[in-house]
Parts: C-alpha cells; sequence; structure tokens
C-alpha cells in the first residue's frame, strides 16, 4: 500500500498522448500500440526505447533510418555512442557521484549534460548517460573503479556489466531488458507530468528529465523495491508470511508493493517480472508468492471495498535482486528505463507549443 492518497485530482486529463495508456479497472498498459505482456516478452530496451520515442513523435529523419527488419538498429548504435560520450563526462561530474543516494547522484550527474536543443539528441544523450552514471556511483560507493561502457553490448549487458564488472548471463541480460521496457512509460505518473510541465515552458530537454529525476526519488512515485526485499528477508520462508504480514499490520505499518494509485486488479507489471525472473530465482520466487497470496488475503479480509494487488515492485525486488544489483541501486534502475519514456514524452509536449498552467483555488482570507 505504497500509494498516496488521492487529492481530489485523479482523471483529469491534461494531453492526448500516443505514448502509453493505463487501463486501471481492466489491468492493461499498452505501450506504443502494445500490451506490455507481448513487447517486454518479445524486444529488448533499445527496440522499445524506439517504439516509445516514435511514439512521442521523433523527428522523422532519424525514424526513416532506424527500422531495419523491426529492430531499431541505428538507436541501438546512437546508445552505445551515447554511453561512450557520458564515460567520457565522468572527470567533469565534480562531487555528483559522492552523493549517498543513487538518485541524488543521478540527478546531479544528468544535470551536468550539456544540452544541444536538439530533443532527439538530448534524448538519445540522456537515456545513454543514465546507467553509465548510475553504475559508475555503484563503483565508487565501493570503492571500485568505473568500468568503462562497451560499445559490443546492448543497453542491459552493459548495465550489468559497469556495475558488477563482469559480463553478465543471458538469462541476466533478459530479465533486466524484460524490466527495463516494463517500466519505459507509465502514463501521466508524477514524473512524466513533471517533464512535461518544464518542457512546455519551452526549455529542454536535459532539464525536463532532470526535474523528473526528483519527483521519482519521492517514495509515493518511486516506490519500494528495496523495501520489499527487506520484507522478504526478514519473512524467511513461506510458513511465516501470514503471521508476519498480521504483525506489521497490527503495528500500524504498511505491506510494501501492494496497491497501486490506478490499478484495482493486479498490476499487468508485476506478472510480466514474475515470468522473466522464473529461471533465476526459484526459492526468492516461491517466497514471494506466497508471501503476495498472503497478503492479498488479509488485504481483502480487512478492505474488502478496496481491492489491493501486487505492483510492479513486488516483483522488481525479486527480479533486480537476482540480477545482482544491489537494493541500493533499485529505484536509480527505474529511472534507466523511465528516462526513454520521459524522453517521448518531451518530444511529444515539444510538438503542442502549449504552456501547462494549472489552476488553484484560493482558500485564504480576502483583505
Amino acid at each position: 500500500m505504497s500509494e498516496a492518497k488521492s487529492s481530489g485530482l485523479d482523471g483529469v486529463v491534461v494531453a492526448d498522448t500516443a505514448i502509453s495508456h493505463v487501463d486501471g479497472e481492466r489491468g492493461r498498459l499498452v505501450i506504443a500500440g502494445s500490451d506490455v505482456e507481448r513487447l517486454a516478452g518479445s524486444t529488448d530496451f533499445e527496440s522499445a526505447a524506439g517504439q516509445v520515442l516514435a511514439a512521442g513523435g521523433l523527428s522523422t529523419q532519424l525514424q526513416a533510418r532506424t527500422t531495419v527488419g523491426g529492430i531499431h538498429a541505428d538507436i541501438r548504435a546512437a546508445l552505445a555512442r551515447a554511453r561512450g560520450a557520458a564515460w567520457e563526462c565522468l572527470p567533469r561530474l565534480g562531487d555528483a557521484l559522492d552523493a549517498p543516494d543513487a538518485m541524488d547522484a543521478l540527478r546531479a550527474a544528468l544535470a551536468h549534460l550539456r544540452s544541444t536543443r536538439d530533443d532527439t539528441e538530448d534524448a538519445i544523450l540522456a537515456i545513454g548517460a543514465a546507467p553509465v552514471f548510475v553504475a559508475a556511483w555503484n563503483r565508487k560507493r565501493n570503492n571500485a573503479s568505473p568500468i568503462a561502457p562497451s560499445p559490443n553490448l546492448g543497453h542491459a549487458a552493459d548495465y550489468l556489466h559497469m556495475t558488477l564488472g563482469h559480463e553478465p548471463s543471458r538469462d541476466a541480460v533478459r530479465a533486466l531488458d524484460a524490466y527495463l521496457v516494463t517500466v519505459i512509460d507509465h502514463g501521466m505518473n508524477a514524473s512524466t507530468f513533471t517533464a512535461r510541465v518544464v518542457t512546455s515552458t519551452a526549455s529542454d530537454l536535459i532539464s525536463a528529465v532532470v526535474a523528473a529525476v526528483g519527483a521519482l526519488k519521492g517514495p509515493l512515485h518511486g516506490g519500494a523495491p528495496g523495501p520489499v526485499l527487506d520484507m522478504l528477508d526478514a519473512i524467511g520462508e513461506p510458513a511465516r508470511a501470514e503471521a508476519w504480514l498480521l504483525g506489521e499490520l497490527a503495528a500500524g505499518r504498511r505491506i510494501m508493493g501492494m496497491g497501486h494509485r490506478i490499478y484495482r486488479v493486479r498490476d499487468p507489471r508485476a506478472a510480466v517480472l514474475e515470468r522473466a525472473v522464473k529461471t533465476l530465482a526459484s526459492d526468492r520466487l516461491a517466497l514471494a508468492r506466497a508471501v503476495e497470496l498472503a497478503a492479498a488475503k488479509i488485504l481483502q479480509e480487512r478492505r474488502p471495498d478496496r481491492p489491493l494487488a501486487a505492483n510492479v515492485e513486488f516483483y522488481t525486488a525479486v527480479l533486480l535482486d537476482a540480477v545482482g544489483l544491489p537494493r541500493e541501486q533499485f529505484s536509480a534502475t527505474f529511472a534507466v528505463g523511465r528516462v526513454a519514456g520521459w524522453s517521448a514524452h518531451v518530444i511529444e509536449q515539444r510538438r503542442t507549443g502549449r504552456l501547462i498552467r494549472p489552476d488553484s483555488r484560493y482558500i485564504g482570507p480576502m483583505p
């Protein structure tokens, strides 16, 4: 139950978009014309990034030369070059990577990128830079030297390589690809809206992405995959799940990874990640499934009027742990995937040329 209380503004339409659609009643997420289950199960991050950028209105010149046999080959190569460019930026980041929090480090590091004022170029730059900066932050906090990106690896594989120091297994790469695709975009959420508001002022894409990172950092939006893993560690075995969960509720604490502001049924992204991690973490996955079932049962009994089911954070924790990423890096890994969606929304918002200026209701005293 990690979602904030409703502000009374839910459901207000602020933009028309071709990038993604969330159907909370039916538990459906459509990304650039594809159900998330199909997209995450059939493509890698680079191809999905190409699709969301094209949906947002990627410049037709680049779009025309990116599709080769259904694979966005030029975007794959462009992202590899962007990771290399970000590596060259590391000496110029000052103390950005000294931040104790990965999201603080990512926000500060991205702010050092120089905007070209060309949304397509800036989008590729930001998407490529995010995994380099996050991986370098992790290496630095562990007193290890950052590892240069490899032009021969895909985006997910290179991110794992730069973080862990060795080439990852195929199963780990496939699982992380599925995760990055799954979180690439999710409707008009808080960070995406932030990016669009900044863009609507005629500011640049890098500024919009930096602002979006700041919004994602908040625990009511960025979520709690790390605490979900802490919960699974504390429970330890399936037989202890119900008693432990009842104890948490009796103490007035929330059950992490359950419930979503939009979905009234199980988050479709949870199912995608549950399948993706199956070959990597059988024991942890069995525990997670038992905890999910117990939590759903308890919450249904206590709140029969409000369905609370597993959200994306629940199996995110299992997957990111299984591929070897430290839990302190989980939220920043979310950003590594979502920066492509933010960039697509910047491109789409730019085409409207309209300032987003919400109104407010004054409730103070009148003179």
